[in-house]
């Protein structure tokens, strides 16, 4: 386990290098002067060089990217150009809110997906499997501006359970202001979600091992829990993990929708406003998670299969 553990660390590690030094050249190539749009049009062309030259922005590429790089190493993320605040500060504040709406999308997505797929692949093909394929279709069809959207007009508007925007301030608050947005994220899951589960689970429970636990006398539901879910679950947990990309992207596009205070908002405000700084953090905190999210995603077959330890 720990040979495994260092070769997929130092796999990942390049991997979090390849999205920074892509991000970081795309970034710098794309058309824009950070100086100018701080300072605006109107400003002299004395001001915006020496702000350049402030930002360190008047070195060439190659310099640039040395110091990026040597900075990171030693746990310096720069300071932002727009907020004038240390990047690190702006993450302690950001990042919570980001990884608690991504684990309520995460759980939504669950507790919808895998009732669904079990309830389907124990009734067989027929009306419920019709009807979970065009809730599958028309939800994974739906861009999250759209769903999330929906959700507003329904829950907050009509209903008024939940806020349509903002986060609140204290822990209960923040929790029910996540809802719609963590929902709005989990629907664009649960299609791929359901289909997997539902096929993994109807092998499971025309299986051996199924069989064997019905013919010991057992429960139909400790067969359907022990048995069955359990080894069609590693299915789900692949989909999960590969869907770790979609959730950093949806969190991207949710935030903003619902005006939560989140990472995502705060990467586009970068990208708006060509900071620099802000963009290449917030690019090498969400690819983090997506490698974090890979790595648990392998150490639990772990957990869901024993015959995985031995691979």
């Amino acid at each position: 386990m720990t040979g495994f553990l260092v070769r997929r660390l130092g796999l990942l590690a390049l991997v979090v290098w390849g999205v920074v030094t892509a991000t970081f050249v795309l970034v710098h190539a794309t058309p824009g002067d950070p100086a100018r749009t701080t300072l605006g049009d109107k400003a002299s062309e004395s001001a915006v060089q020496a702000l350049r030259a402030e930002w360190g922005l008047d070195q060439p590429l190659g310099v640039q990217y040395w110091h990026f790089l040597t900075d990171l190493v030693s746990g310096n993320l720069g300071t932002s150009f727009q907020y004038r605040s240390p990047i690190v500060a702006l993450l302690a504040e950001r990042l919570p809110t980001t990884l608690l709406l991504m684990l309520m999308a995460v759980t939504f997505a669950v507790v919808i997906s895998l009732p669904l797929a079990t309830w389907v692949a124990v009734r067989g093909r027929g009306g419920a499997d019709i009807g979970v394929r065009i809730f599958g279709a028309v939800a994974q069809g739906t861009p999250a501006f759209l769903t999330g959207t929906l959700l507003v007009i329904v829950f907050g508007l009509k209903l008024h359970w939940f806020p349509v925007g903002g986060y609140g301030r204290t822990t209960a608050e923040h929790l029910h202001s996540l809802v719609l947005p963590a929902m709005t994220i989990a629907l664009g899951i649960v299609p791929m979600l359901v289909n997997s589960l539902r096929a993994s689970l109807t092998d499971a429970l025309q299986s051996d091992f199924v069989a064997f636990g019905h013919s010991k006398g057992l429960k139909p539901a400790t067969v359907l829990a022990a048995y069955a879910i359990r080894n069609g679950s590693i299915s789900g947990v692949t989909i999960l993990g590969i869907q770790a990309g979609v959730l950093a992207g949806g969190a991207l596009v949710v935030e903003k929708v619902f005006a939560i205070p989140g990472m995502g908002s705060l990467m586009l405000a970068g990208i708006l406003g060509r900071d620099f700084p802000v963009v290449q953090a917030t690019t090498l905190v969400f690819a983090g998670i997506v490698v974090v999210v890979y790595l648990v995603t392998d150490l639990s077959y772990a957990l869901l299969d024993p015959r995985a330890r031995l691979a």
